[in-house]
């Protein structure tokens, strides 16, 4: 028999450096990330009833990582996408920690079909902000482009990898 945790989403709000993020989850796995004002951000409706518990692991993950205590995240995930998508959510999830790649990178991984913008688009949809860290991805002169929580977020992420060599 499927538990009611795990057939419905369900949601929780919490407190960070960065403020608010909304977290989305089935079962054990978060399937959303979302700041405040958060571009390409689902209907709320989507995200079930708001129940704060069973978020205890993510929340304490994502605090260590504010920390400076942590560098990779353990929680399971799931992004939902088309297959493209999930392949460039895929490739953005192997750039390591306090480092950086462009999109015109990420393209060059691709079917040759797909240029830098088109990639643009794709990482700007990411569902997991900072759980796949797309504030690893700039511009191709290294210049921050872009972030679905807005540039200050990136910077404030970008520069606390850096100072955690």
């Amino acid at each position: 028999m499927t538990s009611l945790l795990t057939a419905v989403r369900r949601h929780t709000v919490t407190a960070t450096d960065l403020g608010d993020i909304t977290l989305v989850a089935r079962g054990d796995t978060i399937e959303g990330l979302y700041f405040p004002r958060h571009w390409y951000k689902p209907d709320p409706a989507t995200f079930g009833p708001r129940v704060d518990a069973g978020f205890d692991d993510v929340i304490g993950e994502l605090r260590e990582y504010l920390g400076g205590c942590r560098r990779r995240f353990s929680v399971p995930v799931r992004a939902n996408g088309d297959a493209l998508q999930r392949r460039v959510w895929e490739l953005i999830g192997e750039i390591p920690y306090g480092a950086t790649t462009t999109y015109g990178a990420l393209a060059a991984q691709l079917d040759a079909s797909v240029d830098a913008r088109q990639v643009g688009a794709m990482v700007g949809r990411n569902p997991l902000a900072i759980l796949i860290p797309c504030h690893r991805v700039v511009g191709s002169t290294g210049s921050l482009t872009g972030y679905a929580g807005g540039l200050g977020r990136k910077r404030f992420l970008l520069d606390l990898e850096r100072a955690r060599p």
